[in-house]
């Protein structure tokens, strides 16, 4: 929750401790003579009240598009995207630098967290670690996260194991989201990735009608 606008969200949860310990007192009004027993006794119940809200928005209401700017600075971007990878690398037996790869990236969030996996023909790779720069002020909305990417064992032998950062810009064009970024790896590539969001669920696995990773094409043409 370090993201929130901690103004409001204090100030909203005042406001329902108010309304609920002003609708406790209607439903059971004090005596004639309240004593100091009778007016703190609605508290353990508006504190536990105010529980389950919060409880209940960081479950499922921060993703309402209502609260999105002023108190949630950042969209729900759960889901599937999809895209291409635009790199720079350059295949050291045929010298020909490779086409647009077709890739998914799978989105979990929840209010307090983000985590992303990515998928090609030829790899998958996880987030360890991940979040947002916020700065409106600036226009400034990205996500950031540093992955550990796993190649398929048929092409460990000339896509090792590696690290990267990923630095996408968050956009929303023609009412739909975008994620459009950069991103480096420990092997000294680099490149450019640009998705647009596909669908709720989250794919678990490529889909291989989405097109062969294009080096895998190179090699084939090879053959």
């Amino acid at each position: 929750m370090k993201y929130l606008n901690k103004k409001y969200y204090i100030w909203i949860l005042i406001g329902i401790s108010v309304l609920f310990y002003w609708g406790y007192i209607k439903l059971f009004p004090f005596t004639e003579t309240p004593s100091f027993f009778d007016y703190i006794k609605p508290i353990p119940s508006v504190v536990g009240f105010d529980t389950f809200i919060a409880f209940i928005f960081s479950k499922w209401l921060w993703k309402c598009k209502l609260f999105y700017k002023w108190l949630v600075p950042f969209p729900n971007l759960n889901g599937t995207w999809k895209g291409y990878i635009k790199s720079n690398w350059i295949d050291p037996k045929t010298g020909k630098k490779a086409e647009n790869i077709p890739t998914i990236l799978t989105i979990e969030q929840t209010l307090s967290n983000i985590s992303c996996v990515m998928r090609t023909g030829e790899m998958r790779s996880y987030s360890f670690i991940s979040g947002f720069v916020i700065d409106f002020d600036n226009q400034i909305l990205k996500l950031v996260y540093t992955y550990d990417s796993i190649p398929r064992q048929t092409v460990k032998d000339r896509s090792p194991q590696h690290m990267g950062t990923m630095y996408f810009d968050v956009i929303k064009n023609k009412g739909k989201w975008e994620l459009v970024g950069d991103y480096w790896t420990a092997r000294e590539t680099t490149g450019r990735i640009e998705l647009s969001f596909w669908k709720k669920e989250k794919i678990e696995k490529y889909p291989d009608d989405l097109g062969e990773h294009s080096v895998s094409k190179i090699r084939k043409d090879e053959e």
